[in-house]
């Protein structure tokens, strides 16, 4: 079992930054790759970013492409989320997550809010 910890979160006027934290209870580098997903009001929960642990080859949608970026710290187990340029369509709560095999997610944090007004 991989329990996941989000923090970070909290409210943010468009166009600045925000750094979300996600600490995981295992060696992340036993973990095939971590990701983080957003779930805005009314919509699906949609992935944002995901590392793979070995190596740390990343994946972005278009929309938050050039603005977010994933990264972690193997001696912390810990994954970071840095947003930049945010927009209010960018709201919603942000998840992370773990995947014992991408693309396929097993496990979930509790989810930390984000809101970005304008």
């Amino acid at each position: 079992q991989v329990q996941l910890v989000e923090s970070g979160g909290g409210s943010v006027q468009a166009g600045g930054p925000l750094t979300l934290s996600c600490s995981a209870s295992v060696n992340i580098q036993s973990i095939n790759c971590m990701g983080w997903f957003r779930q805005a009001p009314g919509k699906e929960r949609e992935v944002v970013a995901a590392i793979y642990t070995d190596g740390g080859s990343t994946v972005y949608p278009d929309s938050v492409k050039g603005r977010f970026t994933i990264s972690q710290d193997t001696a912390k187990n810990t994954v970071y989320l840095q947003t930049n340029s945010l927009k209010p369509e960018d709201t919603g709560i942000y998840y992370c997550a773990a995947a014992r095999r991408c693309p396929h997610f097993d496990y979930y944090g509790q989810g930390t809010q984000v809101t970005v007004s304008s």
